[in-house]
This record gives C-alpha cells, sequence and structure tokens, in this order.
C-alpha cells in the first residue's frame, strides 16, 4: 500500500505541473479572446478568494493579483486530481471531459457559496459560452499534460464486474 500511496502522491505532483501548463493555456487564450471581442476581465474570482481569506472585498475593487492567485490555484489543485486520475487509469477524451465538469462545478461552488458571484443560468448566454470554452481549453492542456506525464501504473481491475 505504501508504494500505491508514493505513487499517487508522485501522479499527483505531476498533476499540479500539468494543471498549470493548462491554466497558462487557458490564461492565454482568455487574453486572445479579450482582445478579438473586448470582453473585460473578470473579478470573481479575486472577490471569492479574498472572502475565502476573509479579506474585505467589493464589486468595484479590482484585484488582479488575487484574480490570478485564484487562477493558478485552482489550475494546481485540479491539476493535482488529474493527474490522480491519470495514473489509475482515468485518462483520455472521457476523463477530459470529466474534467471540464468538475473545473466549472468548482468554480461556481466556490463562486456561488461566497456569494462573490451568480448563477451561471443567470448570465448572458455568450459569457457562458466564452467561460465554458475557456476551462474546455484548461481542461484539454491539463489532460493531455498529464496523461503524458503518468503513465497508468496503478489501474485497478477489482470491481470490474460488480454488479
Amino acid at each position: 500500500m505504501a508504494a500505491r500511496l508514493r505513487a499517487i502522491g508522485r501522479a499527483a505532483l505531476l498533476g499540479v505541473a500539468a494543471g498549470l501548463v493548462g491554466t497558462a493555456a487557458m490564461t492565454a487564450g482568455e487574453l486572445v479572446e479579450q482582445r478579438m471581442t473586448g470582453r473585460q476581465d473578470s473579478h470573481i474570482p479575486a472577490r471569492t478568494l479574498r472572502i475565502l481569506a476573509g479579506r474585505p472585498t467589493s464589486d468595484s475593487d479590482d484585484y488582479p493579483a488575487w484574480n490570478h492567485a485564484m487562477h493558478w490555484l485552482t489550475g494546481a489543485a485540479l491539476g493535482a486530481l488529474r493527474g490522480v486520475w491519470s495514473v489509475t487509469g482515468i485518462r483520455g477524451p472521457s476523463a477530459t471531459t470529466a474534467h471540464a465538469v468538475v473545473r466549472l462545478a468548482f468554480d461556481q461552488t466556490l463562486e456561488n457559496a461566497t456569494g462573490a458571484g451568480a448563477a451561471p443560468s443567470l448570465w448572458p448566454a455568450g459569457e457562458k459560452a466564452i467561460d465554458y470554452l475557456h476551462k474546455g481549453v484548461f481542461a484539454v492542456v491539463t489532460g493531455l499534460a498529464s496523461d503524458a506525464m503518468n503513465r497508468p501504473v496503478l489501474v485497478s481491475r477489482a470491481g470490474a464486474r460488480s454488479h
């Protein structure tokens, strides 16, 4: 069991690296998209992190460092999850699709639980599509990097026919 836990820990660390690569790709894509569309930066991630950290915030405040911290910390944390998935055999396009959903759900859970952001059902359709696109880029790049760095050495066959 100790060897399995070490392999999971190593995969999680490599997943952090993959998540940072995915965050870099997502951030670059956001910058290109914003130049093309004229869309302003969202300050919801910064407000979310500041609320979680017990710091004051307001709708009018602009905290770019906090915004970047939230993006990069989320990417690293969810990259660790993807690393564990990769090493245990949860890989490829189906894992990437699930990971995109996890990324969206993670962001929305924190933003809505803290009161920093509105539910996506209240967003204009175009903003929702842009957010889904960027989170999809994160998931694809993170998944490709994680699957490349983490061989599926911990695939278990236990329970494959348990139903």
